[in-house]
């Protein structure tokens, strides 16, 4: 199950990374820290047995508020 999982998740991120060069580090943050929450949640709902999907949607939109605090924070210390 995990692996049926890991290569859609490791694609996508692969195809995101891409995508982040035209964005500031606020939106870099932002996106990079709800793809690696959405993953981060949906393992933790798998491994406890909750529903992968609302795992990753918890973990995607925390994920994506650290990810924009620790970004502003970087641009700001530029």
């Amino acid at each position: 199950m995990m692996k049926k999982l890991a290569y859609p998740l490791i694609a996508v991120a692969l195809v995101s990374s891409v995508g982040c060069t035209n964005m500031s580090k606020e939106q870099q943050g932002t996106v990079t820290g709800a793809g690696i929450g959405a993953a981060a949640g949906a393992g933790i709902a798998a491994i406890s047995g909750g529903s992968g999907w609302t795992g990753a949607a918890i973990g995607a939109v925390a994920g994506g508020i650290i990810g924009n605090i620790e970004g502003k924070k970087a641009e700001q210390n530029q």
